[in-house]
C-alpha cells in the first residue's frame, strides 16, 4: 500500500486545496492530510481567519482524505517517517528552491519521493482574504 502525506493551513477552503487533494490521492492507495494548528500558524508570522478544529474537520470530510492530523511543526520528513509515508506531495512554488533541493536528498536517503503539484492559477487563502477584506473596507496589515 502506498501511503502518501501533504500539509497546509487550509484556510478559507477553495478548489486549489481540493485540486491538490484530488491529484495526489490520485497517486497513492491512503492519503493523509497534515493541518497546520493555529500556533505552528501564528509561529509563520500569520493568522488563520477558520481556528484550527473547524478546518481539520472540513479536511477530514473532504472524500479524497483518509485520514487528517494535526501539524505541530514543520518537519515534513520526521511526518512522513512517523506516517509510514512513501510520498511527500507539495505545491511547484517550492520546486528547485534551494531549500526544497536539500529536502529531495534527505527525502531520497530515506525513501520517500516528493511530488510536485501546480498551484490552481488565481487562487489561494490569501487573494480570497485581500478580496474580503478590501470589500470590506481594511486591509490585511489593519489586522495585525
Amino acid at each position: 500500500m502506498i501511503i502518501g502525506y501533504t500539509t497546509g493551513v487550509y484556510d478559507l477552503f477553495h478548489v486549489g486545496h481540493l485540486n491538490l487533494l484530488k491529484n495526489a490521492k490520485g497517486m497513492c492507495d491512503k492519503l493523509i492530510v497534515g493541518v497546520t494548528v493555529d500556533e505552528l500558524v501564528s509561529y509563520k508570522g500569520k493568522q488563520a481567519m477558520i481556528p484550527f478544529e473547524d478546518r481539520i474537520e472540513i479536511v477530514r470530510s473532504i472524500k479524497y482524505v483518509d485520514a487528517a492530523v494535526p501539524q505541530y511543526d514543520m518537519d515534513k520528513l520526521a511526518a512522513c517517517k512517523k506516517l509510514g509515508a512513501q510520498i511527500l506531495f507539495v505545491g511547484d512554488d517550492w520546486y528547485g528552491t534551494d531549500k526544497w533541493l536539500e529536502y529531495e536528498r534527505e527525502f531520497a536517503d530515506a525513501g520517500i519521493k516528493i511530488v510536485y503539484f501546480p498551484y490552481t492559477k488565481g487562487i489561494s487563502s490569501t487573494c480570497i482574504n485581500e478580496a474580503l477584506h478590501s470589500i470590506r473596507g481594511h486591509s490585511l496589515e489593519d489586522l495585525k
